[in-house]
């Protein structure tokens, strides 16, 4: 939530709900902080324009991140980028209390520096990155430290003091980044090895046409069982995750200048009715004006 004290001047207090955070990060151009200790209604997988870094403080709960699992314990952060479709599953009754960053992708760019990209945790994604950083219990401290510094500034310099704690925040997470990528070359998200492969290849074969029936056929299983195993797994539909997906790859492509008519062809939807409705469904703009919107 964004206020104004007796000066006029803007003070950044956390929100508690992830919908809010965003809209604030959308509309200033910035960062936004909610704290979170009781439940939202689950959504589908979903992507959207703000950066996200989730920090989890009870635990509990898993992560399908793109085409990968991730179980959450607490004091896991997990770090996802504008482009990557993501679901919390294996919902159950317990409070999941967590904070979350939405954050403005140009607002890190411009705070970065020729020598520090600030960026690179977000923008890096080789084969060795992994989306989760566990903190230890002094990272941890470090970690929340940050939060609220940033969220008590107050009176003269608030901003500059916002701003300097949001840096420091994001060095320790690049740096915890790169020397997690270094020591993790071999992941431990996968949750079900049938569907760990069932994701792999729909990925693999995201710009084709890819239907239940050929994916139960491909791996030798009945439709009603590969869907089932996939919802209980994911929490969400294989048609769910697959249009997520291709969303996801034609909002990169459009970010990146290339025309609508790419960015349908590359995303692999059947017909451009599909795509258009789909599109603009999940991102609340049409494909043409969110590419105007990326080269603005």
């Amino acid at each position: 939530m964004i206020t104004y004290n007796e000066r006029g001047l803007l003070n950044m207090e956390e929100v508690n709900s992830c919908k809010t955070a965003i809209e604030n990060c959308e509309r200033t151009r910035t960062f936004s902080i909610a704290h979170l200790y009781k439940e939202e209604k689950a959504m589908d997988m979903h992507i959207h324009d703000c950066y996200e870094l989730y920090y989890s403080i009870s635990g509990g709960k898993q992560f399908l991140i793109d085409n990968r699992f991730y179980p959450i314990s607490p004091g896991d952060l997990f770090i996802i980028n504008q482009y990557e479709s993501h679901k919390l599953t294996q919902i159950d009754n317990s409070v999941h209390e967590r904070i979350v960053l939405s954050i403005y992708p140009d607002f890190v760019k411009r705070i970065s520096t020729p020598d520090t990209d600030l960026d690179y945790c977000f923008s890096n994604r080789d084969i060795h990155f992994q989306h989760k950083v566990s903190l230890d219990k002094a990272t941890q401290r470090r970690f929340l430290y940050y939060i609220s510094k940033i969220t008590s500034a107050r009176g003269y310099a608030h901003d500059i003091v916002e701003q300097a704690a949001f840096m420091e925040l994001l060095v320790m997470i690049n740096t915890l980044s790169d020397a997690n990528a270094a020591e993790n070359s071999v992941s431990d998200y996968k949750y079900s090895q049938q569907v760990d492969d069932i994701l792999v290849y729909i990925n693999q074969n995201i710009g084709q046409n890819i239907t239940v029936e050929q994916l139960a056929a491909n791996f030798f299983l009945s439709e009603s069982y590969i869907c089932r195993i996939f919802k209980q797994a994911t929490g969400t539909t294989i048609n769910k995750y697959i249009t997520a997906r291709r969303i996801s790859i034609a909002k990169a492509h459009l970010n990146d200048g290339d025309s609508v008519g790419v960015a349908f062809e590359k995303s692999g939807f059947g017909d451009y009715s599909s795509f258009f409705k789909a599109f603009t469904k999940a991102v609340g703009v049409s494909p043409k004006k969110y590419a105007n919107l990326s080269v603005s």
